[in-house]
């Protein structure tokens, strides 16, 4: 069954049974700023930590790549219990673990306890970015979902943003334990928001909602886990190890598809896995987030050793793309609710592959324009495209399976992240090499290739997108005329 078809009316009646919806929305926003600030405000603090505790890069990475390896494995188990349990308790309960082991950051006496800390604030965030977009169907009228989601993009593009700025600054005046420390307050608002605004609903009645799939939620996490593992480990060098990792996922993957079709209660009903609609969504999502990675991972290189800029302004430059997604995000929210979803997919994705193609030409002679303008236009549409499509998905979910879609289009996201900052990378190394051994050849002919074909690789990938957001867009279409006659 397609998503937009499942249970229509489900969600009519929700907003009117909330009594303070614009605190609730407060609510969700902030935990999407703290999830999203949670992953980007450790990196800066790396070289302190590796000061603090006299360890090596490799030990205290996994400061990072435990939280993100939490979020990744943890997230769409997250949405299942939410949808069994109840979501109020279990975002109640994540604003609550992420916000004691904040606490237990910033006060971790080795770097062994800390990166422990930090896999429990990833579990408290896999908690709060699985239940936000589930909890926008029953806090706004479904005529304001677009704006909602279009907020919630925003607020994510913000911590995106505001992490590496506000950590350098809490390190300099206060040391590395304040970038943890400073999540205690915002989270103690954001819990006392949701619990003074958030509809106290009970579990969504449904067919097989009263059972949880362990045997399903133990491979998933581990095939996530492999899958992560294989991706981020080895710093750029792709061995033995990360292929047995790669191949383990896979034979996971198998397991878990075959475990959903033999339990009674699966983690994710087999249905989904078949939701033609909802796996295009998915891979839009994946492939997005992949491309928007060589934004992050490309960019430092080729403004730094292409352009020559200094490190103050390679910082300053990158600003440019999370602000353009975050101002961006709030008047794609009005364009979604005004024409429609799919539309607006399609439109966001044509855009996006429009500046990717900018970007393949890098344009030396223009110097930092060569840049800003194309990743503007990349990134309007990257916000547009995250807030129709997230519109597109949760507005047709029925209520008792919003907490794990909810929880599978962060995957999906969290994996294409993954995925590009290493592929992206990849490709940015092949392509840079061997341009010439001079000290000139490195510092700007090597950059410029290395950009062009990381870009052309991601424009590629941008069209196929595409292709799958038309193919949708019709399906949706086609299916609206049947909709109104029954």
């Amino acid at each position: 069954m397609a998503i937009a078809e499942q249970s229509r009316d489900t969600r009519a009646s929700a907003p009117g049974n909330i009594q303070s919806a614009p605190w609730a929305l407060a609510s969700l926003a902030l935990c999407t700023l703290l999830s999203s600030l949670g992953t980007s405000i450790a990196s800066v603090g790396l070289p302190s930590l590796m000061q603090a505790f006299g360890a090596s890069f490799q030990s205290v990475q996994w400061v990072v790549l435990a939280y993100l390896l939490a979020i990744t494995t943890l997230i769409v188990s997250a949405g299942r219990l939410a949808d069994i349990f109840g979501r109020r308790p279990l975002l109640l309960g994540g604003i609550a673990l992420f916000t004691a082991a904040s606490v237990l950051c910033g006060l971790a006496p080795s770097l062994s306890l800390l990166i422990a800390a930090r896999a429990a604030q990833g579990l408290g965030a896999a908690m709060m970015m699985a239940l936000t977009l589930a909890f926008v169907a029953e806090t706004v009228a479904r005529e304001k979902t677009g704006s909602a989601m279009g907020l919630l993009g925003a607020m994510s593009a913000i911590g995106t943003t505001l992490g590496p700025s506000l950590g350098g600054l809490l390190i300099a005046g206060l040391g590395w334990r304040a970038i943890f420390l400073i999540n205690v307050p915002l989270g103690l608002v954001a819990f006392a928001l949701a619990w003074r605004a958030l509809p106290a609903a009970s579990k969504a009645a449904g067919v097989g909602q009263s059972g949880f799939d362990g045997i399903g939620t133990v491979l998933l996490a581990l095939t996530l886990a492999a899958y992560a593992l294989a991706m981020t480990l080895g710093r750029g060098s792709f061995g033995a190890l990360n292929i047995g990792l790669l191949i383990a996922a896979g034979v996971g993957v198998l397991l878990f598809v075959f475990a959903q079709t033999k339990v009674e209660n699966p983690l994710i009903q087999p249905a989904k896995l078949r939701d033609h609609a909802l796996n295009a969504s998915l891979a839009m999502n994946l492939i997005v987030a992949t491309v928007m990675m060589a934004t992050l991972v490309v960019a430092p290189f080729y403004l730094s050793r292409g352009l020559g800029l200094d490190a103050a302004s390679v910082g300053l430059v990158l600003s440019t793309g999370p602000l353009v997604s975050s101002l961006s995000a709030l008047l794609a929210g009005r364009l979604v609710d005004r024409f429609g979803p799919h539309r607006m997919t399609v439109a966001g994705l044509s855009g996006l592959t429009a500046g990717t193609f900018l970007l393949s030409l890098a344009w030396m002679e223009l110097g930092i324009a060569s840049y800003v303008m194309p990743v503007a236009v990349t990134c309007v549409g990257y916000a547009l495209f995250q807030t129709a499509n997230n519109a597109a998905v949760m507005t047709g979910v029925g209520a008792g399976e919003r907490g794990v879609v909810s929880g599978l289009l962060n995957l999906s996201r969290n994996l294409g992240l993954i995925t590009g900052a290493s592929v992206m990378g990849a490709v940015f190394a092949v392509a840079s090499a061997g341009q010439g051994t001079g000290e000139e050849m490195l510092t700007s002919l090597a950059a410029a290739r290395g950009m062009q074909v990381t870009f052309e690789t991601a424009t590629v990938m941008a069209l196929i997108a595409l292709i799958l957001a038309v193919g949708s867009a019709r399906a949706a279409a086609s299916r609206a005329p049947l909709a109104s006659r029954s």
